[in-house]
């Protein structure tokens, strides 16, 4: 016969403001105006869950955005279930997670339920993690998966790792994007971090596209649904106009005019958008068209946009893969045993990469600092990689590979997947070899060589054919 222990609590009524909000718990609170509203018409409906601590105060462990709202609608109480911290639960707890992580690894599903359970009994993450033997930052992970609602749902119907659960809470009330990474964590689960990187990315364009396009509206703009060519003449750009004067036209001289548009670019490498201004009638508006304005070199063909949308799209992949590619980099560096081809690798890296990673050595190391988590400016700045070494011998090894890879990597940009060569190549498929997931605009560099290296083959065979 089983026997279960009950935490048993008792209902009281709280001031809001008398209760405290855990931060460890839940980061960030997005509190909606109708949430609040309800909160102030019909107050808190279903209890919160509360400890008290050693020293009487009420401690919230679920229920902070109730308790946050109660506090904005002005409520004067709200109800909370205040249980007892439970010891024994959370030895219970602990024994458990050691014992079956030394017999059976735990899968992630259950390591946050526990995460959450011993939260729950008033430990900290820093507590967790010590009493686990877990990171912090992976507790603190933990916790959030478990309070979010499609996280926790994810990470158990659809066996996701606790980062790939984690990233989507970042998208939460996007159903598409969610969908979207959900399916890629199941079926190319190599793929998920690039997946992630490039929603983050498009999230922050979308933020950025749509603050402008609020901030042009309200000054009275129209906003265009796409760009103007030279060669259009339903709209002008104001770079092809001048004042009477003859002065250039500036956004400040359209301020009041009838017929003002505007058209939002936005891309990921830039933190703020970029406006292009126009107007519909600039002759009616005071305007004129300098001397020389308005190519005419025609609409373009749809072969040249299919190649323009092509170049855009692996433009845009390319950079979220660069922030995916380093990320790993600094991981991999950061790791207690390299592979055993790291030698070989420095060697390489020193002969057939020696331009790239020569002139990241005169550069002053910046990525490779960076890479090994140690701050560096500029290359004016004294190098730290020697003292690392000096500090801790073991070190050497990965201070060597980490300025060869850096060296290479500080030679890649978006130029490298439009004119891939061997040396790129080269590069990325020691990547893959360390366990590197690539990208599919980083697969083409690797792709579009071997497609040359085998035309370049049967040509060479069909001439001595000949």
């Amino acid at each position: 016969m089983t026997t279960t222990t009950v935490n048993v609590g008792t209902i009281e009524h709280i001031d809001p403001h008398l209760i405290v909000v855990e931060a460890n718990v839940r980061t960030e609170a997005q509190l909606g105006r109708e949430f609040v509203a309800s909160i102030k018409a019909n107050g808190v409906l279903t209890p919160i869950l509360a400890r008290r601590d050693d020293q009487g105060n009420l401690i919230v462990r679920a229920g902070q955005r109730r308790t946050l709202a109660a506090r904005e609608a002005g409520l004067a109480t709200m109800p909370a279930y205040v249980v007892a911290v439970d010891e024994t639960t959370v030895e219970r707890i602990v024994q458990q997670m050691a014992e079956n992580d030394h017999r059976e690894a735990v899968t992630d599903a259950d390591r946050v339920a526990a995460f959450q359970q011993l939260a729950f009994e008033g430990l900290t993450p820093a507590v967790i993690a010590k009493r686990l033997g877990s990171k912090p930052a992976t507790v603190k992970a933990g916790i959030a998966v478990a309070e979010n609602a499609v996280a926790a749902s994810a990470i158990v119907s659809h066996s996701l790792t606790l980062d790939q659960a984690a990233a989507l809470i970042e998208f939460e009330g996007d159903v598409e994007t969610v969908s979207v990474l959900i399916d890629i964590a199941t079926t190319s689960p190599e793929q998920f971090a690039h997946a992630a990187q490039r929603a983050r990315d498009d999230k922050r364009v979308a933020t950025m596209k749509a603050d402008a396009t609020a901030d042009l509206i309200s000054r009275g703009f129209e906003v265009l649904d796409r760009d103007r060519g030279s060669y259009e003449n339903d709209y002008t750009s104001i770079s092809y106009l001048t004042t009477a004067d003859g002065e250039t036209v500036t956004v400040e001289h359209i301020a009041n005019s009838e017929g003002r548009a505007a058209y939002v670019y936005a891309y990921s490498s830039s933190d703020t958008a970029t406006v292009r201004y126009f107007l519909k009638d600039p002759k009616a508006a005071g305007f004129r068209k300098s001397s020389g304005s308005g190519a005419t070199s025609g609409p373009m063909s749809d072969e040249q946009k299919a190649e323009r949308k092509t170049l855009i799209a692996n433009n845009k992949a390319w950079g979220s893969a660069e922030v995916v590619r380093r990320e790993w980099l600094a991981e991999f560096l950061s790791r207690k045993t390299l592979p055993k081809d790291a030698t070989q690798a420095i060697t390489v890296g020193l002969t057939v990469h020696h331009s790239m990673v020569g002139k990241a050595i005169q550069n002053g190391n910046v990525l490779a600092h960076t890479l090994l988590g140690m701050k560096r400016a500029n290359c004016w700045d004294a190098d730290k990689l020697s003292a690392l070494v000096e500090k801790t011998s073991t070190k050497a090894q990965h201070v060597s590979l980490a300025i060869v890879l850096a060296g290479i990597e500080d030679s890649t940009s978006k130029e490298t997947w439009r004119y891939p060569d061997a040396i790129s190549a080269r590069y990325f498929e020691q990547l893959a070899a360390w366990g590197y997931g690539l990208s599919d605009v980083e697969r083409i560099v690797i792709d579009t060589v071997a497609e040359n290296a085998a035309t370049k083959a049967a040509q060479a065979a069909a001439k001595i054919a000949d």
